[in-house]
């Protein structure tokens, strides 16, 4: 991170509400997910968003703590997030659509502070 310690940019804020959502919508997601059952809560899929809602809230928390490492976790996340959009695109389901969406989001902010100088 380029900033002082304590000089949180507006950027850095938007990043930090972005994984935040994601987190949570990830994990409603697994839960509603597992409740419908079938496709929706085969185990690759349950990995995908478990690993999304984690590194979510970690890229967070290093954002947060403006870490020397948040910028490579920032990078981290947007794949993997990327990947559980990708995943969540596929089903035709409200819950489903809201976790592509939380994602894609907390990618493209995710992107944009990885690339940030």
């Amino acid at each position: 991170m380029t900033q002082m310690a304590g000089q949180m940019t507006a950027q850095m804020r938007q990043c930090i509400d972005a994984c935040n959502e994601a987190h949570s919508v990830c994990e409603q997601t697994m839960v509603l997910a597992l409740q419908k059952g079938g496709a929706l809560a085969q185990r690759d899929m349950m990995i995908t968003m478990m690993d999304c809602a984690d590194m979510c809230r970690m890229c967070s928390d290093m954002t947060m703590r403006q870490s020397e490492m948040a910028r490579g976790m920032c990078q981290m996340c947007a794949e993997m997030c990327r990947m559980c959009a990708d995943m969540c695109e596929r089903f035709d389901e409200p819950f489903m659509r809201a976790c592509m969406e939380a994602c894609r989001k907390c990618a493209d902010m995710c992107q944009q502070m990885a690339s940030a100088r």
